[in-house]
């Protein structure tokens, strides 16, 4: 049995007006979802909107040479599958990263509110503009950046996105997330370990410190995260 989760946990459905929201709630299906489950793939023609509450996801492109990296995660901040409303079709591989719960809004619905041009349609336009942002300086990120300050910016962006301070990822899979080798991961988790930033063990994290890595961090994670407050300041 699913256990109960409010689509108000979701930030995209949360401050909707309530006559929008009652509306929409009957529409929303709750699913459970599971580490490493692919909700699409690229090329896909997309079917529902993902809504997380506490889960987030990952945002992949695959080069032809069977390569991939990350270009954006998403969780309650926001929604998986935007292509719906745009041209339809997936660029991009979307897998879970953390487990948990998302609601999903079928594409006929998701049309239906983009074609009223109600509050939701205002906050999925600004949400694509921020995560556009997103993906632009994860590129920009990937180029200059140590890979101490990247990981810095991805475990401060996945707590941005989940409920807790804690994440069950290996560091085989953060590797792959951030396109780099696992013995850099090693190498850079062990030093925010010794700092006293992190405590990790056999796939878990625990940040005990985030001042600390928000002092580590590169400019990046404050771009993100300010573009994504604007976002949703003006709807």
């Amino acid at each position: 049995m699913i256990k109960m989760q409010s689509p108000r946990k979701n930030k995209l459905l949360k401050d909707l007006p309530v006559a929008e929201y009652e509306c929409i709630f009957p529409h929303l299906e709750l699913i459970q979802t599971s580490l490493g489950e692919v909700l699409f793939e690229p090329g896909e023609k997309l079917q529902y909107l993902y809504f997380p509450t506490n889960c987030f996801a990952s945002l992949f492109y695959d080069a032809e040479n069977g390569s991939s990296t990350e270009i954006a995660s998403v969780g309650n901040d926001g929604a998986v599958g935007v292509a719906i409303f745009l041209s339809g079709t997936a660029i991009y591989r979307a897998v879970v990263q953390s487990p948990g719960y998302a609601y999903r809004m079928q594409k006929s619905l998701v049309m239906q509110q983009f074609n009223q041009h109600g509050s939701l349609f205002h906050k999925l336009l600004n949400y694509t503009q921020s995560l556009i942002t997103y993906t632009a300086q994860t590129a920009v990120c990937n180029r200059f950046h140590t890979v101490d300050q990247r990981l810095c910016r991805f475990l401060l962006l996945s707590l941005d996105r989940l409920p807790s301070n804690e994440l069950f990822l290996t560091q085989e899979l953060i590797a792959n997330i951030l396109g780099v080798r696992r013995e850099g991961i090693t190498e850079a988790a062990g030093k925010l370990q010794q700092a006293g930033l992190i405590q990790y063990s056999r796939g878990h994290i625990t940040v005990l410190d985030r001042p600390g890595l928000e002092a580590r961090v590169c400019e990046c994670y404050q771009v993100v995260k300010t573009e994504s407050e604007i976002g949703r300041a003006h709807v």
